[in-house]
């Protein structure tokens, strides 16, 4: 489960169910003023965060940077630009809308881009360099294309079924992809697709990643070329064992059953196997993961010089972490090394480390606490990073000098900052990026550039081209709020971002973040309270760009307020083990010190405090009104989980174990049976195609609410999955959500 950032996925009305087109009661919103913020304009074209280029990439030598941008009629729809870095020229390399068929998406393909948090996007969503820079790969609409830098464009595949995770050899020698849950390959110059494997069919897949590695995991391929293109590692998984979940995908025009395999916690995995076969297929061999089936294949690597296979497998508790060798050759695996959590604790997968040319590996590891960066070489660990902060990313590697370059939270907990490190000299570490920002980083391979992406409260995102000692050498993309920009019209308007601190029941600090009105004297003002609160994701509290919509909510009169709690991440791993089967306690506790510290300042109505939160954060609403009532005047619960047996088994596992060994955890943390005692009000919202977070979630909830008479109101919205928005829809969530909670709190007498 990871968090749907606010404005993406929200909203309802209806003390009985109220569907799709709104209530009698929503109003339609009033003529905007000039310079005024309107929900149609914050969720319109352009983007009022300025025009963002996605997925930037160096070409090879390094003169282009080519990346995805939206357009400015269509914002959701991107394009495939290029950059020349020494003439700052632009231009459109493919055009998605000439060159796509428009054809509908694969189911297989909609649900990997549900688990990528790209459902929305249209358009050109990925694409891959060949390694000779002459041209690029495109997926569109389904199939397959080869751009070339004049321009041209030459269709590759032109199938029903449509191609998943495409990309282009190391060398350049093949495009494969998945097709019918089998890999593919097809020589780049020309030539016809082969199939790879033939087995896969009905349960089996070949070259995919299973529904929780890619949900979960973070891992979205189920193949692995060799650098120097010998060999292919190929993921094979049987859904076989998996339970049978029938999801009804309820739409406007009607409804599709879906016999979706789920893991749902306390189940049965997929069985996955890995293989390493040559370039043609031939010659497979079995890798040996260990005698017990009921492992996580993490993550799967190759040494540089093409030998050696490297394998993460994880234990079903997420307590143990092996780290295999494997040679390619006979599929035989060795124990590198292994990681292991405390009793109370998990371990948590990163991308933050690379295989060296020399054989040694950069490896993070929480292993004192907070997540940090360790050189492994000759069995001999050496600490590279170490205090009570974490390092987030490994950005980028110079192996010639021994430097490493990572992103983390060293000068401040709420400001993400590109750092600089070398092999030879462990903790000493030089920031590279300004501070007042909060910062991401990409480099290219050879390690001689940064492409830098920032913001702040009052910036939206800004990218830019740096050196290696972080100067900027030229900007990518400004986004200066200057006549012109989107934002422009509303400055005038935007209010400052306040942070500051406040001690948890333990005395842990805790951080929180607020936007109000231009205060009156004497003025008590509502507060919309967001909140997600679960572990595993990013923090919410930053000094970064929050977008449009917390302004809009501060126009219309509300403070706009969140907190991080115990539980989440980038705190270290005390902070986030509390959490550790007790799923709705501290969290719940933690929002609760935010809400009394709120109703401590004069300008807070303390009868007037509105909760909201989507996905974990819509349990959270839940589980506030439930454990804490009357603290919260109403709350907004969007697709929650409200039973965690019903959740998937690599995150509900990982916090609250195994239901069939720790029935308790499961028994104490759900969210159905106190629904009797919510006396507040309560606003129910969920997409009625939900494939993460089931619809039987919000309805074994409701139907508790219903059968004992308690009240609340809900909107379901057709055809909408766990990101519920989009063109019209996004507007109408927001419109509901604040028509219920300007009747049951803003409305209301001031206190």
């Amino acid at each position: 489960m990871r968090k749907w950032v606010l404005g993406l996925a929200l909203a309802s009305v209806g003390a009985s169910i109220a569907i799709g087109s709104g209530s009698a009661a929503m109003a339609a919103e009033t003529p905007a003023k000039q310079g005024e913020l309107t929900l149609a304009r914050v969720f319109g074209s352009p983007d009022l965060s300025g025009s963002q280029p996605r997925g930037l990439r160096l070409s090879p030598d390094g003169t282009l940077l080519t990346s995805l941008r939206p357009r400015a009629d269509e914002k959701e729809r991107l394009d495939l630009w290029a950059r020349d870095t020494r003439t700052s020229e632009e231009r459109m390399l493919v055009d998605s809308k000439k060159v796509g068929s428009g054809a509908e998406l694969s189911e297989a393909e909609k649900m990997q881009r549900e688990r990528a948090r790209i459902g929305g996007s249209k358009g050109i969503v990925a694409y891959d360099w060949a390694p000779d820079g002459k041209s690029i790969l495109v997926p569109l609409d389904g199939d397959l294309y080869l751009a070339s830098l004049d321009g041209q464009v030459r269709r590759l595949t032109n199938t029903p079924g449509g191609e998943l995770n495409p990309i282009v050899s190391p060398r350049g020698g093949f495009v494969s992809f998945v097709r019918d849950q089998n890999l593919w390959a097809m020589p780049l110059a020309g030539g016809e697709a082969r199939a790879l494997t033939t087995e896969g069919g009905g349960t089996v897949h070949f070259g995919e990643a299973e529904f929780v590695a890619q949900e979960e995991m973070h891992r979205f391929t189920g193949y692995w070329w060799s650098p120097d293109e010998r060999y292919i590692a190929v993921e094979r998984f049987d859904d076989a064992p998996v339970k049978v979940a029938v999801r009804a995908a309820i739409g406007a025009a009607g409804t599709k059953v879906y016999e979706q395999r789920y893991p749902a916690a306390g189940t049965p995995n997929a069985l996955v196997d890995l293989y390493v076969m040559k370039a043609d297929g031939a010659g497979r061999v079995k890798v040996d993961l260990g005698t017990n089936p009921d492992i996580y294949l993490a993550r799967v690597d190759w040494t540089p010089d093409g030998k050696t296979l490297l394998v993460q497998r994880e234990s079903r508790d997420q307590k143990t972490l092996d780290m295999l060798r494997v040679d390619p050759t006979t599929g035989k695996s060795t124990v590198l090394f292994t990681e292991r959590s405390g009793q109370r604790s998990w371990l948590n997968l990163s991308d933050a480390y690379r295989p060296m040319k020399d054989g040694s590996l950069i490896w993070r590891s929480e292993r004192d606490g907070y997540g940090h960066l360790y050189h492994f070489a000759n069995g001999q660990w050496t600490q590279l990073t170490k205090g009570p902060w974490v390092v987030t990313n490994l950005v980028g590697v110079d192996e010639a000098k021994g430097r490493l370059y990572f992103t983390g939270l060293k000068d401040d907990v709420l400001e993400q900052h590109l750092y600089a490190v070398d092999i030879a000299q462990p903790n000493v570490i030089t920031r590279l990026t300004e501070r007042g920002y909060t910062n991401s980083a990409t480099m290219d391979s050879s390690a001689s550039r940064f492409i830098v992406s920032r913001s702040s409260p009052s910036q939206p995102t800004q990218v830019y081209l740096a050196d290696t000692t972080g100067k900027r050498l030229s900007w990518i993309n400004e986004n200066a709020i200057v006549a012109g920009h989107p934002y422009a019209p509303y400055l005038a308007s935007h209010r400052e971002t306040k942070f500051g601190t406040i001690k948890a029941d333990d005395g842990t600090t805790l951080y929180w973040e607020m936007i109000t009105p231009k205060l009156e004297p004497g003025k008590r003002y509502p507060v919309f309270f967001q909140h997600y609160g679960g572990p595993g994701t990013g923090q919410q509290v930053t000094r970064g760009w929050q977008g449009a919509l917390p302004q809009y909510l501060v126009d219309q009169g509300w403070i706009f307020f969140q907190i991080d709690n115990r539980g989440s991440y980038n705190r270290g791993k005390a902070f986030e083990d509390a959490i550790y089967h007790a799923m709705g306690t501290v969290e719940v506790a933690d929002q609760l010190a935010g809400a009394n510290y709120l109703k401590t300042l004069p300008f807070v109505d303390a009868g007037r405090i509105a909760t909201y939160g989507w996905s974990y954060g819509g349990y959270m609403s839940i589980k506030m009104l439930e454990k804490t009532p009357g603290v919260y005047a109403a709350a907004v619960s969007g697709a929650p989980v409200t039973d965690w047996q019903l959740y998937d088994t690599h995150y509900t596992e990982r916090y609250l174990g195994d239901p069939r060994t720790d029935p308790q955890s499961y028994a104490t943390s759900q969210a159905i049976t106190a629904a009797p005692k919510i006396h507040d009000p309560l606003m129910l919202i969920h997409g009625m195609a939900d494939d993460n977070v089931f619809l039987d979630n919000a309805t074994a909830f409701a139907a508790e609410m219903q059968k004992t008479d308690t009240p609340f109101e809900m909107m379901l919205y057709p055809g909408q999955t766990h990101r519920v928005g989009g063109p019209g829809v996004s507007e109408h969530l927001w419109h509901t959500i604040l028509n219920f909670l300007d009747r049951t709190v803003k409305d209301k007498s001031a206190k």
